[in-house]
């Protein structure tokens, strides 16, 4: 299974140079509310916490149209053509990582490609095979 992880948990600067990386590559602008990674607020307020995608699958079982599927390397991936643009899967994400911006048809979630990863100038990501 290839999917992104956080490697060094604390070595985050909360930077955005993930989320700056991400947003951009799928919508050509920088937004983090656009981001398929987040960068939130650790239990003890200061501390910077990734949170990324765990390829859970909730977002499969919740879309209505089977818009989402597992590919061979258990990335789930959003079939464009399928998706009805419902929301569902991005109510359903428990991490808040699977993003609707308003105006597109449809939703954008981790793909596992990288580009954050590359970007996290602490080495903070890591796409792994498993």
């Amino acid at each position: 299974m290839k999917k992104l992880n956080v490697v060094k948990k604390d070595g985050c600067m909360a930077c955005k140079q993930c989320e700056i990386a991400c947003s951009e590559a799928f919508y050509k602008e920088f937004h983090e509310d656009y981001s398929c990674i987040k960068i939130r607020t650790a239990k003890d307020g200061i501390t910077p916490k990734p949170v990324v995608c765990v390829q859970c699958g909730k977002c499969a079982k919740a879309c209505p149209q089977e818009a989402i599927t597992q590919n061979a390397k258990g990335v789930y991936t959003i079939n464009k053509k399928k998706c009805v643009g419902c929301g569902e899967c991005v109510k359903a994400c428990p991490f808040g990582v699977l993003v609707m911006k308003e105006g597109n048809e449809n939703p954008s979630k981790c793909i596992a490609c990288g580009i954050c990863a590359k970007a996290c100038p602490m080495g903070v990501l890591e796409i792994k095979e498993a």
